[in-house]
């Protein structure tokens, strides 16, 4: 058996004018398609948030996750997820380099499977999927629920690719596959007084052995204001790489918030509710002197542990080892000139 390491390539800041937002600039979110992390390195993270690794370890993730995989001889399969039909938007690129499916498949946070990174793949390869509920409800004038196939029936799927930061300093580039959340929101009519939305994912300790811990307050939540969930980036992911969902990175369907870090992009959402009061958080309630309700990236802006300057983005899977390079973190993860303005002191 090897070791799998995370190789640095010679050190490049990768800071052409053309990759910095600004708000004269159209799109401030480009990406070249090649740019993109692969899939098997974007599937771990939120087991160094509790275990306080922080910065200080996260060298050695890459290296661990990898070595667990290459023990438990799991390789991972694209041949197991379905193709789904979409569209590409070519208006969403970014100007970094596509992170490899294989990194991203296998490198993944989903903490009610486990919190090893490079467990999870294996720990949620036989998830049920199907039949999969989301209850839309709350402030809204027409409440519904829907499962996961008239979702993609009924919604037109599109690939976007994104930036993807995690809190732990990494980073990947993933085309996701979803439509925007604001055409479900449309479809509820919110009532006026709903000025937030609150996720709920699923709770089944059969089938999510982590979610037997009484560590944590299951199933996680998340929620963002209604100004944040209509806005243009926010995605309702259904798919990744060109296919469905795979477990691991919350199928069948999850939230994508390009501008935060990854742990507001809550997974495998069953129940979606509109509500006029701040919603409470997984993260905030667990360690709140850490993580707040807003969760924006910004590289000006520590962690308690750890800096946020610079982070590591994850690429290609080359004899063993993942090959990063460490770049310097943009302020809203790229996505200033969309969302800046969410954000001014009126």
């Amino acid at each position: 058996m090897f070791g799998l390491v995370m190789r640095t390539p010679p050190f490049e800041l990768q800071t052409r004018p053309n990759d910095m937002p600004s708000i004269q600039r159209k799109e401030g979110w480009e990406i070249s398609e090649n740019a993109v992390t692969p899939e098997e390195v974007f599937m771990n993270r939120r087991q160094l948030i509790k275990a306080g690794l922080g910065i200080a370890g996260a060298g050695v993730v890459g290296s661990l996750a990898w070595n667990h995989l290459n023990a438990e001889n799991f390789v991972y399969d694209v041949s197991r997820y379905k193709k789904i039909n979409f569209i590409k938007n070519e208006d969403f690129k970014v100007k970094r380099a596509m992170t490899e499916e294989a990194v991203a498949g296998n490198y993944n946070n989903f903490y009610e499977f486990s919190e090893q990174k490079g467990q999870v793949i294996g720990l949620s390869r036989n998830m049920k999927t199907r039949p999969w509920k989301i209850e839309v409800s709350g402030l809204v004038n027409k409440p519904l629920t829907l499962d996961i196939d008239d979702i993609l029936k009924q919604f037109p799927q599109e690939e976007r690719i994104y930036r993807f930061r995690c809190v732990e300093a990494w980073s990947m580039v993933v085309p996701w596959i979803g439509f925007k959340l604001s055409d479900l929101i449309k479809k509820v009519e919110p009532k006026a007084e709903a000025k937030y939305v609150r996720f709920l994912t699923f709770k089944d300790p059969d089938m999510a052995p982590n979610q037997k811990s009484d560590r944590y307050p299951w199933p996680y939540y998340e929620g963002l204001t209604i100004e944040e969930a209509n806005n243009e980036l926010t995605l309702l992911a259904t798919g990744i790489y060109g296919h469905e969902m795979p477990p691991q990175h919350g199928a069948p369907i999850r939230v994508i918030v390009p501008w935060k870090y990854g742990f507001k992009s809550i997974k495998s959402i069953v129940k979606i509710e509109f509500t006029d009061k701040q919603p409470k958080t997984f993260w905030s309630d667990l360690i709140p002197n850490e993580y707040d309700f807003w969760s924006n990236v910004n590289p000006t802006v520590p962690h308690p542990r750890w800096s946020q300057a610079s982070e590591r983005l994850l690429g290609k899977l080359t004899g063993g080892t993942i090959d990063y390079t460490r770049v310097p973190t943009l302020m809203y993860n790229g996505y200033e000139a969309q969302v800046a303005h969410l954000y001014k002191k009126t």
